[in-house]
C-alpha cells in the first residue's frame, strides 16, 4: 500500500517535525554520548533550505544540546518537551525561568535514586535513565512517583523507554507543534512529525488534528495503521530520498 512516506509529490507544502533520539539517531547508553552519523546535518541543512525553513527538531533534550547534536546547525525547534522554543534557525531561544516544582523535585529524586541510574537535570524537566540498570525499572518509577507526589498539581511523569521523565504540568510537544505551525515559515503547511516513543504522542496529536502525518519510528503503538520506518537508520534514509526528490 503506497503511503505518504512513498509519496512526495505534495511533499514541497510539508512542514517537518523531527525528534532526536530514537528518530534522528540512534539511543545512546548515556544522553552525553550521542552522536549525529557523517552526513545527518547536511541532509537537514538541504532539506529545510528546500522547506524555505520549514524544518523543526522537536527533542526533550535542552535545545543547546541538541544544537551539538547537530553542529554546526542551530535549527527551529523546541527542547525539554516545548519547555524551549527557537522559532528560526538561529534565533534566539525563548527558555522561560524553571518552575520552583521542578527544582523541588530534583531534589528528592536525586537523594533517592539507586546506584545505576542516571539522573539528567535538564533545568525545565528532570530524566531518570535506567538503561544500564533495567531490573531496576519498577523500584525507579516507584520511587520517582515518590518524590513527585507533594508537587503533582505541577508536574507530572512521563514515562518513555528505558527512562523516567518529570516535566510541569502544561507543556509539552503538541503546544510545541502548535506554536511553531501558527508561525512563519510553518503556518500554511502539512505538518508531518517523526518520533519514536511516548514522549512524542503529543506531537503526533497535534500534526493529526491539523490534517498532517504521524509517523512512527520503531515498534512503539503510537498510532496504528499509520505509517512507520523501523530505526533511525530507515529515517535517516528516508530524509535523503525525500532531500533528492525535493532537489
Amino acid at each position: 500500500m503506497t503511503t505518504m512516506l512513498d509519496d512526495f509529490s505534495r511533499a514541497t507544502d510539508w512542514a517537518l517535525f523531527l525528534d532526536l533520539d530514537g528518530t534522528l539517531i540512534d539511543i545512546a547508553a548515556e544522553p552525553d554520548k550521542a552522536r549525529a552519523p557523517a552526513g545527518l546535518a547536511m541532509v537537514l541543512e538541504d532539506l529545510h533550505r528546500s522547506l524555505h525553513g520549514a524544518l523543526a527538531v522537536v527533542s526533550g533534550r535542552p535545545l543547546n544540546d541538541v544544537d551539538r547534536i547537530l553542529r554546526p546547525l542551530k535549527l527551529p525547534g523546541a527542547g525539554q518537551h516545548g519547555a524551549e522554543l527557537r522559532r528560526l534557525r538561529g534565533g534566539r531561544v525563548l527558555r522561560p525561568r524553571p518552575p520552583r516544582a521542578i527544582r523541588r523535585v530534583a531534589e528528592r529524586v536525586i537523594a533517592t535514586m539507586p546506584e545505576g541510574a542516571l539522573v539528567e537535570d535538564k533545568g525545565h524537566s528532570i530524566a531518570v535513565h535506567y538503561r544500564r540498570v533495567p531490573h531496576l525499572a519498577r523500584t525507579i518509577r516507584a520511587r520517582v512517583a515518590r518524590a513527585l507526589a507533594p508537587d503533582r498539581r505541577e508536574a507530572h511523569v512521563l514515562h518513555g523507554k528505558m527512562v523516567a521523565e518529570v516535566k510541569t504540568n502544561g507543556v509539552d510537544k503538541g503546544q510545541a507543534v502548535d506554536a511553531l505551525m501558527a508561525l512563519p515559515p510553518f503556518r500554511g503547511r502539512v505538518p508531518v512529525f517523526l518520533g519514536d516513543d511516548r514522549t512524542d504522542e503529543d506531537g503526533f496529536a497535534a500534526v493529526l488534528r491539523q490534517g498532517g502525518h504521524a509517523v512512527r519510528v520503531g515498534d512503539g503503538p503510537f498510532v496504528p495503521g499509520g505509517p512507520c520506518l523501523a530505526d533511525p537508520d530507515a529515517v535517516r534514509r528516508w530524509l535523503a530520498t525525500l532531500r533528492d526528490a525535493l532537489g
